[in-house]
This record gives C-alpha cells, structure tokens and sequence, in this order.
C-alpha cells in the first residue's frame, strides 16, 4: 500500500480592501462544501478543517500560512468572529484540490544497519 497519498481542499480568498491580503480556509470533504454552498443547513463542523483563518502575507494561495490576527479579520471583513469569516471565504473563495503523492522508498533506513552482512 502507497503511504502518504491524500487530496486536500483549501478555499482561497483575496481580500480587496486594504493591503490586498489572501486567505485560507482547509476544508476536509469537497463534496459536503459543495453541497453546503446551496445548502446552509448542513453544519460547517461536517466539511471544515479546522476553524481557522489562515493568511499567506500576499503570496495567493501558496506560501506560508500564518492564522489570521482578529485585527486582520477585523481589517478584511468587519469582524473577528471567525465563524462569520470562514463563511464568507467559503461562500466568495475559490476551492483549490491538492494532490499529495504518495511516498517511495525504504519505510526505515535506520533498520539496515543492525542485519548482520
């Protein structure tokens, strides 16, 4: 069996107001926020990552990914509470999937030197 293959989804958002700041929301199932996007009964907690924010100082949706200060939210959205903010990146952002392969190659190198030659 391949180790470490998985897809992840993260939801990009680019703020125009101020500095122009990009954020993330990581959302674990895709089809469940697809269908939350025209169904609002479904609860956030069935989809969503983790309920952070996630900011990339201006580099998209690459970079690295710091969580958004309540100031920052505050700055881009006109609130801190960060359940309204990720509804709002999940409603106006963009889905972006990421494939992560899977892993080759000795599971422990370390092991090799205790066989006896």
């Amino acid at each position: 069996m391949t180790r470490g293959e998985a897809t992840q989804t993260k939801v990009h958002f680019k703020s125009d107001k101020g500095d122009s700041e990009d954020f993330i929301v990581f959302v674990d199932d895709a089809d469940l926020y697809k269908k939350w996007l025209s169904d609002k009964s479904i609860p956030l907690a069935h989809f969503v990552s983790r309920f952070s924010v996630f900011t990339t100082h201006k580099q998209g949706a690459q970079g690295t990914y710091d969580t958004a200060s309540k100031s920052t939210l505050a700055a881009h959205f006109d609130t801190e509470d960060e359940d309204e903010v990720i509804k709002k990146i999940l409603q106006q952002g963009s889905a972006q999937v990421m494939e992560m392969p899977a892993r080759q190659g000795n599971k422990n190198d370390s092991m090799g030197a205790m066989v006896a030659h």
